[in-house]
């Protein structure tokens, strides 16, 4: 009977691990940020639904900024202000929580360099280049990475 009950107990803690770990193994950096890189809006859609599914803590970060990403890439203009003001308002409360997160910065910069200058996204570029420069050896290798990337096609951001 002992036995049984052990069996029963590992089966419930494995079961508890996997499912704990499924979220977070869906979600990764490289993917999203490649998503990111590329105007393709299945792209930005898969990885919307990859992490409305997760549970990671820059969850509204990283959604927020794919909103803004596709909002550039739907062709209705009522679509693109909405998909805008979602994302701006989720990209933006995450920042307001955790206000020295580079990554985050970074986010926002590439968002911003590239926002049109009627949705009024554009007063902290400057802010955002030096959190990034300060803070780059610290961030992690795949965002290095997409920072990198990302300098060789921007006009605020100059190589690290």
């Amino acid at each position: 009977m002992n036995i049984r009950i052990i069996f029963n107990l590992l089966l419930l803690v494995l079961s508890f691990s996997v499912n704990a770990g499924t979220s977070k193994t869906n979600f990764d950096k490289e993917a999203f940020y490649n998503a990111m890189a590329a105007s393709d809006i299945n792209s930005i859609n898969n990885q919307l639904n990859i992490i409305k599914a997760a549970s990671i803590n820059e969850k509204e970060a990283y959604e927020g900024a794919l909103l803004m990403k596709k909002a550039g890439l739907v062709t209705k203009a009522q679509e693109k202000l909405s998909l805008f003001k979602q994302g701006r308002s989720k990209l933006e409360a995450a920042i307001k929580k955790d206000k020295d997160n580079a990554e985050f910065s970074f986010l926002r910069l590439i968002i911003q360099e590239h926002a049109p200058k009627v949705v009024e996204y554009r007063n902290n570029i400057n802010a955002d280049v030096l959190a990034i420069r300060s803070n780059f050896k610290t961030l992690h290798p795949v965002v290095q990475q997409a920072i990198n990337d990302y300098t060789k096609k921007s006009k605020v951001l100059k190589p690290l």
